[in-house]
């Protein structure tokens, strides 16, 4: 509002800001720095002035967090209908930082690990990982600032639904099923562990020795599964107007966990008692689908239980609110709609009860089902797939994360198999249709590439790890490059050709033929094959002229690995 200067060089300054705020978000920041300028016009047309802070000399790497900051504001006007409330946004990024970022009102402060980028230094993942946290702290805003934690037990409140917000908001600017798949990553690869661990706790845990201790996976990640179950069961329109309800209620104030659900459950009129177990209840699940299907009343049963195994803190676990989505294909690929008594039933399963069945009519052709589609809960799911109907489910389901889930659950069937056999002395297997089913996603010419990409990237070793009750890392790890070195062999002159369609293409920032697609996979695929002639003519070009960082690392990484290469399964 003012500034002016005191005696003996001191410098004051008035600032306002009306909205009432918790004291942990204030800050202040001093420094010599370069500052990048923008204006964003509000929907209400405001012009809030745009301000970004980089230590002196990194100026050119500011510009994409600038333009994520921007598509922010507007996504959080178009889709949750928020508009930010003061008239300058600053962010200040700094390389000593000790956190990622933090969503001080109207004063960030970042790591410059999430603000600066150019294609030269930084890869794909770089820049999608700089959209998503400048979106994350600005969402806080309203969902962290403007309604905060009445206690640090709640802090899930904050976090983990402004991690769903980043989530969307990444996926509807980018690739929702790519999206959707790094954020079930996580899940399996990383918050299961945690879950299954010592350390494992509810998303709003009853007690705690160190308060930073609350900032983990479960509280941010499980935390935003949490509120994508909800989003779920509630649909879209309902969502918002809990949102909207959950504002009216709390803006200005501290809220509990129970406030945001109530909110939910006063706009939906939907029953969220059972639901609330989520937030007490600690460990990941177990459903064990069952079904059965009978030709002649033309009817298909499900049957679903549901257990939780006794964590440290919680021996006794009880049945949790499940949203179980479903889907259910003939033989040529097309859904067959759920019906019961002559009426539609919705394709999500309210799993409430530690064991239930569902009776579907008029399913004139055994089906090949598709189950926990989107990964609608965060659980471990028990099905006896076999490799038919999985290698089906990779061509024909018509959700993206399906067909990449399937692809997943059929290397794991072989990647335990092989875990086994290598454990005994024995030669590890790999049957051809396995190959060809990976083969078809390369020739589908639909395909969005980024979901190839995703689909032809083998489980990681943690994922893999979750497969087992004893870990042996030595032979998860031989198997793994194992059955990576085989697919690269089979699919050789598919890879080939992906590589000669896409190697021209010009780089483009958060496109669905990312760098990773059009280089790394294929180009990788063939050295580890070992066609060393080949793979030295291909990375000349791409390693010394290659337009962005993931194209020259991923030919780079591709050079290296074909020296040491193993052979494959036979």
């Amino acid at each position: 509002m003012a500034q002016g200067e005191l005696d003996n060089g001191r410098h004051w300054i008035q600032w306002q800001d009306p909205f009432p705020k918790p004291c942990y978000l204030f800050a202040l920041v001093a420094g010599d720095f370069d500052v990048l300028r923008d204006t964003f016009k509000t929907r209400s047309g405001r012009e809030v002035a745009l301000e970004l802070f980089v230590d002196r000399g990194n100026l050119d790497r500011a510009p994409w967090a600038m333009t994520s900051l921007k598509n922010s504001m507007k996504w959080d006007e178009t889709r949750f209908g928020l508009e930010y409330d003061l008239d300058i946004y600053m962010i200040v990024a700094v390389d000593f930082f000790n956190m990622g970022a933090m969503e001080n009102k109207g004063l960030n402060v970042f790591n410059s690990k999430y603000v600066l980028a150019r294609t030269d230094t930084a890869t794909d993942k770089d820049y999608l990982d700089i959209e998503r946290v400048i979106g994350h702290e600005y969402f806080h805003n309203w969902t962290g600032n403007r309604v905060t934690c009445r206690d640090w037990f709640q802090l899930s409140l904050k976090e983990g639904l402004t991690v769903f917000r980043d989530q969307e908001f990444s996926s509807d600017l980018g690739s929702r099923a790519v999206n959707r798949i790094n954020n079930v990553r996580t899940m399996r690869g990383l918050q299961f562990a945690e879950d299954a661990s010592p350390m494992a706790h509810p998303i709003r845990p009853d007690s705690v020795i160190e308060m930073n201790n609350f900032y983990t996976l479960t509280v941010y990640e499980k935390g935003a599964e949490v509120i994508r179950m909800l989003h779920t069961l509630l649909g879209e329109e309902n969502f918002q107007k809990g949102m909207q309800l959950y504002f009216e209620r709390h803006d200005g104030s501290a809220a509990t966990c129970d406030d945001f659900v109530q909110a939910m459950e006063d706009a939906s009129n939907v029953d969220l008692s059972h639901f609330r177990r989520w937030y007490s209840q600690s460990g990941t699940p177990v459903v064990s689908v069952h079904d059965d299907y009978n030709p002649e009343t033309e009817q298909y049963t499900l049957t679903i239980s549901q257990r939780t195994p006794p964590t440290a803190e919680q021996p006794e676990k009880q049945p949790l609110h499940i949203p179980f989505d479903i889907e259910l294909y003939d033989n040529e690929g097309k859904v067959i709609p759920l019906q019961k008594g002559g009426h539609p039933v919705h394709h999500v399963l309210n799993v409430t009860q530690s064991e239930q069945t569902f009776v579907f009519d008029n399913v004139y052709f055994q089906p090949v089902p598709a189950l926990l589609c989107e990964f609608s809960a965060p659980v471990k799911l028990e099905y006896k797939w076999s490799d038919q109907q999985l290698t089906f489910l990779m061509r024909h389901a018509r959700n993206d994360f399906s067909r990449w889930d399937a692809a997943q659950s059929l290397l794991a069937t072989y990647i335990k198999l092989n875990v086994n056999r290598h454990q005994q002395g024995q030669p590890l297997s790999l049957p051809v249709h396995v190959a060809d089913a990976f083969r078809a996603i390369l020739l589908d010419e639909k395909i969005d590439p980024a979901l190839a990409a995703e689909i032809l990237t083998l489980p990681s070793a943690n994922e893999i790890a979750e497969l087992f009750a004893i870990i042996d890392p030595i032979a998860i790890a031989a198997v793994r490059e194992a059955l990576t070195r085989t697919l690269a062999k089979e699919l050789a002159d598919e890879f080939l050709a992906v590589y000669n369609v896409n190697k021209l293409a010009s780089y483009r920032v958060n496109t669905p033929i990312s760098a990773s697609v059009h280089c790394a996979i294929p180009a990788c695929a063939i050295w580890r094959f070992g066609e060393v002639a080949l793979a030295d003519k291909l990375v000349v070009g791409p390693v010394s002229s290659g337009d962005n960082h993931d194209r020259r690392a991923g030919c780079t990484v591709g050079r290296g690995r074909r020296a040491a290469a193993l052979p494959p399964i036979p």
